[in-house]
């Protein structure tokens, strides 16, 4: 068994990429070297520079491969599993599929980990000892094609090498296809997301009427698992909600855009190179804490400070309010706008400046009457990015915020909002046919429709009046 393990391990996937790019390392520099002695040391008898014939061979080298790689990593266990399957003692072969399951996960362990077998039965270990020599006749197949393949590759690219060859053409095409590809995986995840979340809140639309969901005022999901209980339909009316995302998020974008676009002014026209070269990383170190940092910081420093001074005015403050959590929220998002505004404005033609210095503007009226204006689409743009941002956040609204759906516009009580209500609703062990589980995927769908309503927005302001300059 110790040397069926060994030589399972020298057959591994590492082992086999390591091969496979000293193989694409081999081709490139054959491919090269093939160039320079086709042209005989002149390079401009070519038709492409010699580094992309050895990027050809490369690509023809290693494309095969990957594909194999691709498909074996997919197909293997596959073909493996049934066959272990049918290696097994009937009343283990015949067992329910989630106990199977089961079982056949030990005999994974069992294969992949070196591990004790005194308790462990003997049918197991003899299924993964054949799980293991399946493992190994695989792994000797795929090693055995890799460089087949490769070889294969390089010998036909290495054929197809001449002086007006267009090599550069074919592997500018294949970066392209890369490239496509690439970018439609990106393309179908989105798609894949919004389907998943649009199919389930269908789901939850099909138990609870839209408009009460989106005009309800009493949010209380909780529903019971027999119908027999109490309360066993819920409340899903989501404007508190809508409502307490709004007023967190309003809260702080009422922070962050002054002091963000304050501090971006300064940084852009007042400051000098050093201040500014070490003001703007310290800034940007803001955006780099973790939110459940900030949640600690309202929750600890900030709601407290404010319910003392609400006190010593005489208010009744919440220990949880949405004062706390977005002000502290609104910290977070200075960096966001700071950075976009800052970019923005440096964008703006020294020369614009030099005119207005010329017509006997000062500084002051040159960034108020020029300069802001003419920055002014990305500042908005970058602002709208930032509401999107704020509208996003859960861990600040939790610790700060607290859990309560309250229908209110008073910054001083305690509110929640829709990121915090689906955490909520998808915490433990959950039910997914139920309304209350299906809830938070509406939530999210909805969600998910106003950031990319702001965004598309914050993309036709900056489109519609952006000022190009020659």
């Amino acid at each position: 068994m110790a040397e069926l393990t060994a030589s399972i391990q020298f057959m591994s996937i590492p082992v086999l990429a390591l091969i496979l790019l000293s193989l694409i390392t081999i081709s490139f520099y054959l491919g090269r070297k093939r160039a320079l002695a086709i042209s005989e040391g002149n390079v401009c008898r070519l038709n492409s520079l010699p580094s992309y014939y050895g990027f050809y061979m490369a690509l023809w080298c290693g494309m095969p491969v990957l594909l194999i790689f691709a498909f074996w990593y997919i197909v293997e266990p596959a073909i493996i599993t049934p066959l272990v399957i049918s290696s097994l003692p009937e009343h283990i072969a015949s067992l329910p599929k989630d106990q199977l399951e089961l079982v056949l996960n030990e005999i994974r362990i069992l294969v992949n980990e070196n591990i004790a077998t005194e308790n462990i039965a003997p049918e197991i270990i003899a299924a993964a000892d054949h799980y293991r020599e399946m493992q190994q006749i695989s792994r000797t197949a795929l090693f055995v094609l890799t460089i087949a393949l490769g070889m294969a590759g390089t010998t036909y690219a290495w054929s197809r090498i001449h002086e007006q060859h267009r090599a550069r053409n074919k592997v500018e095409k294949a970066i392209l296809v890369f490239l496509i590809i690439c970018s439609s995986i990106a393309i179908f995840t989105t798609l894949g997301i919004v389907l998943s979340v649009l199919f389930e809140a269908i789901r939850f639309f099909q138990a609870v009427p839209v408009t009460d969901f989106l005009f309800g005022l009493e949010w209380s999901p909780q529903t019971a698992i027999r119908s027999d209980q109490v309360g066993s339909s819920g409340s899903f009316g989501a404007a508190p909600l809508f409502t307490g995302t709004l007023l967190v998020s309003a809260i702080a974008m009422m922070v962050a855009v002054p002091t963000g676009l304050m501090t971006a002014i300064y940084l852009s026209e007042y400051a000098t190179p050093r201040i500014r070269s070490l003001s703007k990383p310290l800034l940007e170190i803001l955006a780099g804490i973790p939110t459940v940092v900030y949640g600690f910081f309202a929750a600890l420093t900030v709601a407290p400070l404010i319910r003392g001074w609400g006190a010593s005015l005489g208010l009744d403050v919440s220990s949880e309010s949405a004062l706390a959590a977005g002000a502290v929220m609104g910290i977070m998002i200075i960096p966001f706008v700071s950075s976009l505004s800052d970019d923005v404005i440096n964008a703006v033609p020294q020369s614009l400046r030099d005119g207005a210095y010329a017509l006997g503007a000062t500084q002051s009226e040159t960034i108020r009457k020029v300069i802001i204006p003419a920055a002014l689409p990305g500042i908005v743009g970058g602002i709208l990015l930032a509401v999107s941002r704020a509208i996003g956040e859960t861990m600040i609204v939790v610790m700060a915020a607290g859990l309560a759906a309250n229908l209110t516009a008073n910054p001083l009580e305690s509110v929640t909002t829709v990121t915090v209500q689906i955490v909520t609703l998808l915490v433990g062990d959950q039910e997914f046919d139920s309304p209350k589980t299906l809830a938070a995927f509406a939530l999210g769908l909805v969600l998910f429709v106003v950031t990319l309503i702001l965004n598309m927005i914050a993309l036709y302001v900056v489109k519609t009046y952006r000022e190009q300059y020659e």
